[in-house]
């Protein structure tokens, strides 16, 4: 169970509202305002929704990630290559960890900045994931 709203601040409604959280019981929400009704929404409902959204662009671009991590690391031996592979074959893992502790405040206000932004429709279902793009290489 998720403890954190992990993308808390990052996540808005279909009229660029952005969505508070509130906690009931023991269950994190974000709180749709549909027309003066609050939905409540578990906060793991949507976050999972993200996550699988990242899980799925990060398995298309396995070896891309690796390699461009090892050149800003600057190291391109092979046991650090080894241990960022093994890092994004295990995401599960780190996506549980996220549930648990959520991202840092000033890491999830910087990620705005740049541009990442989840949107959802009134249910809590993820309409869409916005993210910030490198420009692309004329020989790209």
């Amino acid at each position: 169970m998720s403890t954190k709203a992990v993308f808390e601040g990052l996540v808005f409604d279909e009229d660029d509202q952005q969505l508070s959280t509130a906690v009931i019981g023991d269950d994190v929400c974000y709180v749709i305002n549909d027309a003066g009704f609050l939905r409540h929404v578990s906060a793991e409902k949507i976050d999972r929704q993200v996550m699988d959204a990242i899980r799925g662009q990060v398995e298309e671009n396995k070896d891309l990630i690796a390699e461009q991590t090892i050149k800003m690391i600057g190291d391109v031996d092979l046991f650090t290559h080894a241990i960022i592979q093994n890092q994004l074959e295990n995401l599960d893992d780190q996506f549980n960890h996220l549930l648990s502790t959520g991202i840092p405040e000033n890491a999830r206000v910087y990620l705005g900045m740049l541009g990442f932004k989840i949107v959802v429709n009134l249910h809590g279902d993820v309409i869409r994931v916005e993210q910030p793009s490198a420009p692309m290489d004329d020989d790209d």
